[in-house]
């Protein structure tokens, strides 16, 4: 009996020790949320000020740029001012003279002379012409805009193929022209 006794007041023992332990627990719980409850109240508090100071800056914003905006209209109607008295001082420039290599005339041979004529002209009329051709004629390739079909009196310029490319042109038709 006194064994028995001795276990339960062993475990008696044991589950007040736990109990307290449990006790122990649950403060330090109360205690950490109360922490955490009371920073999120001052983070909170933090926010809302650093709202008022921001709403704050920003009306202080608007008004200066209200401001800055009326001084800028008001500058802005005296350079108006200033450049239409410049616009009237002003020289008309010439206008853009080309290139005197592209101006001077070529002889283009008798193929080419057949789409273009056999006189002597720059560089620049020879390609309006070959393009006038062209575009009277429709042997631009209806799918591709870039490809020209060649017709019978094209073959032999482009040196016997049915269909070159637009950038490949003025390169073969170099082939057929010199310096008059």
């Amino acid at each position: 009996m006194a064994k028995k006794k001795a276990t339960k007041k062993k475990a008696t023992k044991r589950k007040k020790a736990t109990k307290r332990k449990a006790t122990k627990r649950k403060a330090t719980k109360r205690k950490a949320t109360k922490r955490k409850a009371t920073k999120r109240k001052a983070t909170k508090k933090k926010a809302t000020k650093k709202k008022a100071t921001k709403k704050k800056k920003a009306t202080k914003k608007k008004k200066a740029t209200k401001k800055k905006k009326a001084t800028k209209k008001k500058v802005a109607k005296k350079k108006k001012k200033v450049v239409k008295k410049k616009k009237a001082t002003k020289k008309k420039r010439a206008a853009r003279k080309p290139s005197a290599a592209f101006m001077k005339p070529m002889q283009p041979d008798r193929l080419l002379g057949e789409v273009v004529g056999t006189k002597p002209i720059p560089r620049t009329e020879i390609t309006k012409k070959l393009w006038a051709y062209i575009k009277r004629n429709g042997l631009q390739d209806k799918t591709n805009r870039r490809m020209i079909n060649a017709d019978t009196k094209l073959r032999p310029v482009f040196g016997g193929r049915g269909q070159v490319n637009m950038f490949e042109m003025t390169k073969l038709i170099a082939n057929h022209m010199w310096e008059a």
